[in-house]
């Protein structure tokens, strides 16, 4: 999966080789002037020792954004679940998080986030450059985003919301 390897490229392998299971939303796409919205479709995996991931879900991400902003950005997003009561959490149903403040020009991004799952900054760059840290996970979870393109400011209180469907139904 391409956004996976962006991911891994921009440094988020040790997520990978240790989290019980993550939600990859490969393009996010987010647009405001006032008022914004963004939304992506994602999957959900589960790590398999000694194998490969395991695809066990689909997950839509739908944010609304009030405040100062002008716009619009795509980005991917991945949220790592540190344990299985960490991925039961986000999969048990409708879950939700967030609050912050970000600025994205083209394909850089800085941001700091104050949520439910606690705060975070991350400075990244496009899919082809993109950087992270190890982190460490907060409240079970790590979220690591990487700017596609686009040109927004915003200093707004927003709120994400994930609905989970596992494979099958």
């Amino acid at each position: 999966m391409e956004a996976m390897d962006a991911f891994i490229k921009a440094g988020a392998k040790t997520y990978f080789d240790t989290a019980y299971g993550w939600a990859i939303f490969p393009t996010v796409a987010k647009a405001g002037i006032g008022i914004g919205g963004a939304g992506g479709v994602g999957e959900v995996f589960v790590r398999v020792e000694g194998g490969p991931p395991k695809l066990v879900g689909k997950a839509n991400l739908i944010q609304i954004s009030v405040g100062i902003q002008f716009g619009g950005q795509v980005f991917s997003e991945i949220i790592f679940f540190e344990a299985q009561k960490d991925f039961e959490n986000f999969t048990g149903g409708n879950f939700e998080f967030g609050a912050g403040a970000s600025v994205v020009a083209l394909t850089a991004s800085v941001s700091a986030e104050a949520s439910t799952v606690g705060a975070t900054a991350s400075v990244g760059g496009n899919q082809g450059t993109a950087k992270t840290k190890m982190m460490g996970y907060n409240k079970g979870m790590a979220i690591v985003t990487i700017a596609k393109g686009g040109l927004m400011y915003s200093a707004t209180v927003a709120g994400q919301k994930f609905n989970y469907k596992p494979l099958g139904m």
